[in-house]
């Protein structure tokens, strides 16, 4: 069999506050070659560009990478606030959509950071656009310095910062064999209320939700909170989860051919 491919979806960007570009971080594109299997093929977050049918075609697995824009809370029922800008509404027009096609056709799909949140909306569930303001919960958002530049330090950046209990017997546990996981911590927004179909999978010491399934999904549909791309070459846990991943792409293409 060919090498899979896995659809990447780019991020509105403009480079020198002019020009109009679709983007990835290289680091979800290595995830996917290195350690998925895959050829990673990025595609514009754009529905006047991207027609989901035609990438469906085309593709045998898509991920929905993190960002730094937020999804519209409009698209939840809740008011926009400048503060909790930037947002992409083209990508949140394509996501959407492209989730639920996903989970129709079978299509392995695989949520990370914001990804996961737009899988939770897509199934009409809502988020909060700052989890930290929430009692009781903890800054999960990127360490910073005093002065309040961000770190300079990768290693610090995508550190370790807090645990996830998974649930017992559950996908997750059963994939990554324990109950209890480390991960890192570089998002603001998070999930409110679970979507109707979203089944919570692992959840932070502070009860935000950090993974997630598609239920009675046809095939492999999950979402994780945490950057699941940094390092997936060494970190065991990211790795054994694009591992999965590039499972799930190998059994598609079998399916299609028969």
């Amino acid at each position: 069999m060919r090498r899979p491919v896995v659809g990447v979806i780019g991020n509105a960007h403009r480079i020198e506050n002019r020009f109009a570009v679709q983007m990835v971080g290289e680091r979800n594109l290595r995830a996917v070659a290195d350690v998925a299997g895959a050829l990673p093929l990025m595609f514009a977050a754009a529905p006047e560009i991207t027609d989901i049918g035609a990438l469906l075609d085309v593709v045998d697995g898509v991920v929905l990478t993190g960002a730094r824009a937020n999804v519209h809370p409009t698209r939840f029922g809740t008011e926009p606030d400048p503060k909790h800008e930037p947002y992409d509404i083209q990508r949140d027009d394509l996501a959407l959509s492209l989730t639920e096609a996903c989970v129709a056709r079978g299509v392995p799909l695989f949520g990370i950071c914001r990804g996961l949140q737009e899988m939770n909306v897509a199934f009409g569930g809502s988020l909060h656009p700052e989890i930290r303001e929430i009692p009781g919960r903890m800054n999960h958002r990127m360490p910073r310095l005093e002065n309040g530049e961000i770190h300079p330090d990768h290693k610090v950046i995508f550190a370790d910062r807090h645990d996830v209990a998974l649930v017992p017997g559950g996908a997750f546990a059963t994939l990554l064999g324990c109950e209890t996981i480390r991960v890192n911590s570089l998002h603001g927004q998070g999930i409110l209320e679970p979507g109707k179909r979203v089944v919570i999978e692992g959840v932070a010491e502070d009860g935000t939700i950090e993974a997630i399934r598609i239920a009675d999904a046809a095939g492999f549909a999950l979402g994780v909170q945490w950057h699941a791309e940094y390092d997936p070459q060494r970190n065991p846990i990211n790795r054994k989860l694009f591992q999965a991943f590039g499972a799930a792409l190998v059994a598609q293409q079998r399916q299609q051919k028969v």
